[in-house]
């Protein structure tokens, strides 16, 4: 019975620190003309809707109503697979705050946590901190940026320790 209560004190802490820690800042200001075209998925958190994806893409483009096309790819099996998908801007977040949806009436929010000043890599998340990506312009991302990345990451509290790296495409792996 004590190590009972124990375990439930020691869950209703970790649940309640947990919950105390405010959402993480994004970005001030995103220019979606220059976000738009093709990213590469770098390492991410693994995620149930990505099991078996290699060679992850996303390419965003801008529609003239303002809200943003996704096209996600990967492969998967050794065929191409690809889901579509349209973000809409936050109001108020200067564009770093995005509600994406794949299927109606699901959104899911996509933050810009980080952005290089030239628009080469992103790092993606949302507020919970489940989700992670890092994404870049090119399929490979220099180690000392990635690192620096990581560690940006980790000061706004997510664990770094579940990011994955994302496999090329035709590379399998048993991460996700």
């Amino acid at each position: 019975m004590t190590l009972r209560l124990a375990g439930y004190l020691a869950s209703t802490v970790m649940l309640a620190s947990c919950a105390s820690l405010p959402p993480p800042a994004t970005v001030p200001s995103v220019d979606l003309a220059r976000y738009a075209g093709d990213w590469y998925e770098i390492e991410s958190f693994p995620a149930w809707f990505q099991r078996g994806c290699t060679g992850t893409k996303a390419n965003y483009t801008p529609a003239p109503d303002g809200r943003i096309r996704v096209i996600n790819t990967c492969t998967r099996s050794e065929k191409p697979v690809s889901i579509e998908g349209v973000a809409r801007v936050v109001r108020g977040s200067n564009n770093s705050k995005l509600k994406v949806r794949f299927f109606w009436p699901f959104e899911g929010d996509y933050w810009i946590l980080d952005l290089d000043p030239a628009y080469r890599w992103a790092a993606v998340g949302h507020p919970n901190r489940k989700y992670l990506w890092i994404l870049a312009r090119d399929p490979q991302l220099d180690p000392a940026e990635l690192a620096s990345i990581r560690a940006k990451l980790a000061a706004k509290g997510y664990d770094i320790n579940r990011l994955r790296r994302t496999p090329a495409a035709g590379k399998v792996s048993t991460d996700q």
